[in-house]
């Protein structure tokens, strides 16, 4: 019991950090899977309970935004069934793929992802007229998004969250809050995927599961209060976070192989 309890104290104050973080601009799995690693988790039993403890977040997240309005339905759902599709390929894929290469591409990519924040500052803005689009367009784009972020969740993984909010802002012109809206809904149809892949090979440690998903609900229920009142400001700056973590991390994880 002791031992189990050093995991808590360790793991459920950083799943509810990860939680806030994630609710407002993914990337919450930088934070949350190293806590469990940190408690001493083997880590195929981390990544399992990793993602039915975020999925129980997400489904908050995307709830509570859903019914504060900022949720768009069609390209939220299209996005999930497409990032089901592409998450299982992405997994498949990755068992061919070269894991540095990748790492190598993501540290090119990240900057410049910020830089065209830094250079676009009305990026995610609320207009003043939405912009409308055919709903083939929509649907075509979402299931498109959903896809290429679903493989890329199998394959890597981190910050599938925050690239789906850009991709929703940036190609179907949300504003930030309802683009990280819907991207909890594709995140959570990932996040669903990859659990029950988990959940049937039995590498979920059940003892975590009850409170890390609590902690993880609350943080995610707090982070979407500060995104629905900050709106995409703070959203914006959370970004710019996630990317920073996000190119340390693999920049680490090339160093240090």
């Amino acid at each position: 019991m002791p031992e189990l309890l050093k995991m808590y104290l360790i793991i459920c104050p950083l799943i509810f950090l990860g939680g806030f973080v994630d609710s407002m601009a993914g990337g919450g799995g930088l934070i949350t899977l190293p806590a469990y690693l940190m408690a001493g988790v083997p880590v195929h039993f981390a990544a399992g309970t990793n993602k039915v403890v975020n999925g129980c977040g997400a489904a908050m997240a995307g709830f509570r935004y859903f019914r504060s309005g900022k949720v768009r339905l069609r390209p939220a759902l299209c996005a999930a069934a497409g990032a089901i599709v592409g998450g299982y390929f992405g997994a498949e894929f990755a068992k061919n793929l070269s894991e540095n290469l990748l790492q190598g591409l993501m540290l090119i990519a990240l900057p410049l992802v910020a830089l065209f924040l830094v250079l676009k500052k009305d990026f995610g803005q609320e207009a003043e007229t939405e912009k409308t689009y055919s709903r083939r367009y929509e649907i075509g784009v979402s299931l498109a998004i959903g896809l290429v972020m679903g493989c890329y969740d199998g394959i890597v993984g981190p910050g599938t969250g925050t690239f789906l909010l850009m991709a929703f802002s940036a190609l179907l012109g949300m504003d930030m809050v309802t683009a990280s809206g819907c991207s909890r809904v594709g995140n959570l149809a990932s996040n669903a995927a990859a659990a029950t892949s988990f959940i049937l090979g039995g590498k979920i440690m059940w003892a975590l599961v009850v409170p890390g998903a609590l902690c993880s609900i609350l943080g995610n229920n707090c982070g979407v209060r500060f995104a629905l009142r900050g709106g995409g400001k703070k959203i914006r700056g959370m970004i710019f976070v996630v990317l920073g973590m996000l190119f340390i991390k693999m920049l680490a994880d090339l160093v240090t192989k």
